[in-house]
């Protein structure tokens, strides 16, 4: 299929009128000449038009080495390049079966993957489930160690070292009586020994035996209380033994469950070397079909580059192809046009078949060789072209045209003098309105002023506040508010703390109300950041400086409701809000 597309191409490439017609004698005949010059300007495929003409048919050959011969034998039309992209194909086509058989392969694989994702995610909870019981022997044996059981052993073995040490003790006692006792026998016998010297030794030996009695008397005390230290110690010993006891069957137990449990960790350790070995091997596999498949996508890639390339050149063919088809289809229409036009010519100019026989002799007015029909075509274009510029520039109406200007003319300055009129009047009512505005704005701001300073006097005793405008400047510039505590003026706002200047901004704004006062005003807790004392002063401010206006004031402090001359209050009965309305003593209902 790309051969036969190729071939075609290359036929309509090769037979653009590139060819060379020779006639049967070997020279070339001004007929044929003439009949070449009308295929080539007509069709494009100048080469079969001449061999397959009735008229003509001679055979032709193009440069490209196509012969085409008058009884219908072609030769020529394949090309270099066909075998490669046929090559290519082949190739192409081993390498998707290539792609196919590795694509298999990497499918088994990872269905390989996935049976052992199951052991790997059984190894992970294992190795996960070891870890933790790692980590809770290691608990068990910090805990072990900061037991009571720990700390009761460590005491047992240091009671028995005490309990040895009393033992010891006891002996050295217990032999120091038994010498007691010898010495007493000894002095016994010595006194019925010895009568001669009885009294004296007597009283030397009872004092020995008051002073060795004393001492047996303190040594026997000394005993019994190790005695009962002792029986304490035994018994704490006991019980120790026995804790001991109750410790280790304790620690024989988990001793066994770590056991069995190192011998499960070994028994997964196995299975999971298994399996990664298992995977290790899926893996080296998968790698090397990766690197076949990299190789093999390497080739594709390298092998749809050319495709595409072919494909590009193919596209460039199509377009040249579809551009000469569309030049051909306008050299016909052009010829259709032409033998339209000279059809035209004849049926209205009779004398051209008479003339026809002297068209392009020499000599005679129908020399077309001397005289270049284009060139006449383009001097007479450019002669219309000027007299159309000239017929431009120059108008015939230009009286009329004058005359309605003039009129025009005259009616514009009639206008003018009219706007000029209206505007000096403007500019007077301008004038007249800046005056009225400036009167006032300087009464508005006299009367303001006065009530801003008295409101918040009012609102803080022992104040002053003023609007007034910047230095070197006037009152239409712009005011700014100063406020004097004690006499003393404030230069800046920012000394003032968040109550006065609450406080000044409510005394601006009632005052730019009191200039123009409405029947009724709205205030929601304007007194919620102010103390008790200022709003008591607000009270007083609305009670004196708006005698005519009605006000409706929401607030939460006793100061606001004793200047109010109704009070209605709201809270809640069962659930339900309800309003109570209180009239003051001095104003009946």
């Amino acid at each position: 299929m790309v051969q036969k597309i190729m071939k075609e191409k290359q036929k309509k490439i090769g037979g653009m009128g590139r060819g060379v017609c020779r006639s049967s004698d070997g020279g070339v005949g001004e007929e044929l000449k003439r009949m070449w010059r009308l295929l080539f300007d007509n069709d494009i495929g100048g080469d079969r038009q001449v061999a397959f003409n009735n008229e003509i048919r001679t055979p032709s050959v193009t440069l490209e080495g196509d012969i085409f011969q008058p009884s219908g034998l072609l030769t020529g039309g394949s090309r270099k390049g066909g075998g490669d992209f046929l090559r290519q194909l082949h190739d192409l086509a081993e390498a998707d079966s290539e792609l196919s058989t590795h694509q298999k392969k990497l499918s088994e694989i990872e269905t390989q993957i996935a049976e052992l994702r199951p052991l790997q995610k059984k190894f992970m909870d294992l190795k996960a489930q070891l870890e933790l019981k790692s980590y809770d022997l290691k608990l068990f044996q910090g805990r072990a160690e900061q037991n009571e059981h720990h700390k009761l052993s460590e005491l047992v073995k240091r009671i028995e070292q005490e309990l040895e040490e009393t033992k010891s003790a006891a002996k050295e006692k217990q032999l120091l009586y038994e010498n007691c006792v010898n010495t007493v026998s000894l002095l016994e016998k010595s006194i019925k020994e010895h009568d001669n010297n009885r009294e004296g030794r007597l009283k030397d030996l009872e004092k020995k035996i008051k002073m060795i009695k004393s001492q047996m008397q303190s040594s026997s005390k000394a005993l019994k209380g190790h005695e009962n230290e002792k029986e304490r110690l035994v018994m704490e010993m006991e019980a120790v033994v026995e804790e001991r006891a109750s410790l280790e069957t304790q620690l024989a137990c988990l001793r066994q469950q770590i056991d069995s449990l190192t011998a499960e960790v070994e028994e997964h350790k196995l299975k999971v070397a298994a399996t990664r070995n298992n995977h290790e091997q899926a893996q080296s596999e998968l790698d090397l079909i990766r690197l076949k498949m990299k190789e093999c996508d390497s080739q594709i890639s390298c092998i749809l580059k050319e495709q595409q390339k072919l494909q590009h050149k193919l596209s460039e063919i199509n377009l040249q192809r579809k551009k000469m088809e569309n030049e051909v289809k306008r050299m016909q229409m052009e010829q259709k046009d032409c033998s339209t036009k000279v059809d035209k010519l004849l049926e209205k100019h009779a004398w051209i078949t008479s003339e026809k026989q002297l068209f392009g002799r020499r000599g005679t007015d129908y020399d077309f060789s001397s005289c270049d029909p284009f060139k006449a075509t383009e001097e007479l274009e450019r002669l219309q072209a000027e007299q159309s510029g000239l017929e431009k520039r120059v108008n015939k109406k230009v009286m009329a045209m004058f005359e309605k200007a003039e009129d025009e003319y005259n009616e514009l300055m009639s206008k003018k003098n009219i706007i000029e009129n209206d505007k000096s009047k403007i500019k007077k009512v301008i004038e007249e309105l800046d005056e009225k505005k400036k009167e006032t704005l300087k009464v508005t701001w006299v009367k303001v002023n006065s009530d801003f300073g008295s409101i918040f006097s009012t609102l803080l005793p022992g104040t002053l506040a003023k609007l007034e405008p910047p230095e070197g400047c006037s009152f239409l510039d712009g005011l700014e508010v100063r406020v004097a505590f004690g006499g003393v003026w404030k230069q800046s706002l920012s000394e003032l703390s968040g109550g006065q200047r609450s406080l000044l901004a409510l005394s601006l704004i009632l005052a730019l109300l009191l200039f123009k006062p409405a029947p009724l005003y709205i205030l929601d807790e304007v007194d919620a950041a102010l103390d008790l004392s200022h709003t008591q002063n607000i009270g007083r401010m609305i009670k004196t400086h708006f005698p005519h206006s009605q006000f409706i004031v929401v607030s939460l402090k006793e100061g606001m409701f004793n200047n109010a001359n109704v009070l209605f209050r709201t809270k809640f009965v069962d659930g339900v809000s309800t309003v109570q309305r209180t009239v003051a003593a001095k104003q009946s209902k």
